[in-house]
């Protein structure tokens, strides 16, 4: 193999490892903090958030992300310890060609079946096809001659102790991450009970704002200016508008973490705080501002919201789209209005549904909602969302003003 080919091969595997490392360590992060946002979710189309929790982040229980810093781990110490072997080349084909097949599977399906892309994942496809494309044109040994080679050099690196050592600390590391990496939240709180539950868990875990930090969100939340967002307040203090679609990961997340307080704010100020969920998804069908081929089932989703809503079901299916928003199609989600809303006609009333849905999508427009989820707290716009605790004193400082005699 080549000087230049070697280099080659060496850069794109220490791309992947770094890509895949970066990935592991993010993964990590969702299954461990509620409300972790990760530097690469961009936007909708750009999310390592919803590649990770969907059902292709795992393989068999471990984290693909896990997986390919094994694989890339395993290609530098053959790089490192098989730099003088005549049959490398035809080594790193051979295992390129095992990635890439994989690579094209979850390509596959973080684009066409979750319709998002995610830029650590683009980083090792790029490097396993670069890999792929270098060993190919420096092979020079015969595929048919590969085993017979590898049989004879294999026996050469078990002689090796440095060899022995580097293939036992890349199993070992990679059984170990798998063994102790922590379950998504999906897995370990499956049902909307304990996902409230842990979400009520992790606000109480943290610690209370200070006084200062009081002090600065007030004169912060006075400071933005206050948009006119239409919502029939019914006598409530504060109006939270908040622009969902349900295959957004962070809506999901937002979701589950503010349950609790609009419940707090139910038993201590019965109608006093009002939460409303307005649809903007990120779909073009209907959603005017929505780039083609984002999420594939997000108009089903908020249609079926609609429908669930008409028998009294809307809060329980809202639960149970978060719930499987990994897996979400349009065949899934009116299978989903079957089991929770017995409701069986979908498609039949989906058109009369969609302008409604149209007409939310059109309002966020209008008030330059760009992303989901986008919150409105008394006409103040707070994009992604914020931090539970002070979501919650929000809420409380503006039903103090809301009370407060006005002054003359």
């Amino acid at each position: 193999m080549s000087s230049r080919a070697y280099t080659a091969a060496l850069v794109c595997v220490l791309i992947g490892l770094a890509a895949s490392g970066a990935a592991a360590f993010v993964h990590y992060q969702l299954a461990t903090t509620p409300g972790y946002e990760s530097f690469c979710d961009v936007n909708a189309t750009f999310s390592c958030t919803q590649a990770y929790q969907s059902q292709y982040g795992r393989l068999l229980g471990v984290p693909v992300s896990v997986l390919g810093a094994g694989y890339f781990a395993a290609l530098l110490a053959l790089l490192s310890l098989g730099r003088r072997l005549d049959a490398l080349a035809s080594y790193l084909l051979v295992a390129a060609l095992g990635g890439l097949g994989f690579v094209l599977y979850l390509a596959w399906a973080t684009i066409f079946v979750l319709g998002t892309l995610c830029l650590l994942c683009l980083a090792t496809y790029a490097a396993v096809v670069g890999l792929f494309f270098i060993a190919g044109a420096a092979a020079s040994t015969p595929m048919i001659d590969v085993p017979d080679r590898l049989s004879r050099d294999l026996r050469r690196l078990v002689a090796n102790p440095l060899a022995i050592a580097a293939v036992a600390v890349v199993i070992g590391a990679t059984a170990a991450s798998a063994a102790f990496f922590p379950k998504d939240p999906e897995a370990a709180a499956e049902t909307p009970a304990a996902r409230a539950a842990a979400a009520v868990a992790q606000a109480a875990a943290e610690p209370p704002l200070t006084d200062d930090q009081k002090a600065q969100l007030r004169l912060s939340f006075d400071q933005q200016p206050r948009m006119i967002v239409p919502a029939d307040a019914e006598g409530a203090s504060v109006v939270v508008v908040k622009f969902n679609d349900y295959q957004c990961p962070p809506c999901r997340q937002t979701f589950e973490l503010y349950e609790p307080i609009w419940q707090k704010w139910e038993r201590q100020a019965p109608g006093k705080v009002k939460h409303l969920t307005r649809d903007f998804p990120l779909e073009s069908e209907c959603n005017a501002s929505a780039p083609t081929g984002q999420h594939g089932a997000a108009c089903e989703a908020a249609a079926g919201v609609r429908m669930a809503r008409s028998v009294g079901k809307s809060n329980e299916f809202e639960h149970w789209l978060f719930a499987n928003q990994a897996s979400l199609s349009p065949d899934k989600v009116k299978e989903g209005l079957e089991e929770v809303a017995g409701i069986k006609d979908f498609d039949a009333r989906y058109a009369a549904v969609l302008p409604a849905i149209k007409s939310d999508t059109a309002l966020g427009a209008s008030l330059g909602v760009q992303s989901t989820p986008t919150f409105f707290i008394n006409g103040v716009r707070i994009p992604g969302g914020i931090n539970p605790k002070v979501l919650d004193y929000i809420l409380e400082y503006e039903i103090g003003k809301a009370a407060a005699p006005a002054v003359k």
